[in-house]
């Protein structure tokens, strides 16, 4: 597995809690690395990803 850098994060603060990314904290999305204060936003933000992704993947399929 590729390990991802904080400073390829597209972004500086957590999307969930406004706070500083953690290096520890990182997850890919759509080529992109996003970047949480810590690994339980990190999850919830997969989580949210996952169950959104495969929505749309069933509305696009119809």
């Amino acid at each position: 597995m590729t390990r991802l850098r904080l400073e390829e994060s597209v972004n500086e603060t957590c999307p969930w809690s406004g706070k500083p990314v953690s290096p520890d904290s990182l997850t890919l999305y759509r080529g992109a690395v996003v970047g949480f204060c810590n690994p339980g936003c990190r999850d919830q933000f997969e989580t949210a990803a996952r169950a959104f992704d495969a929505a749309m993947e069933k509305k696009s399929n119809g």
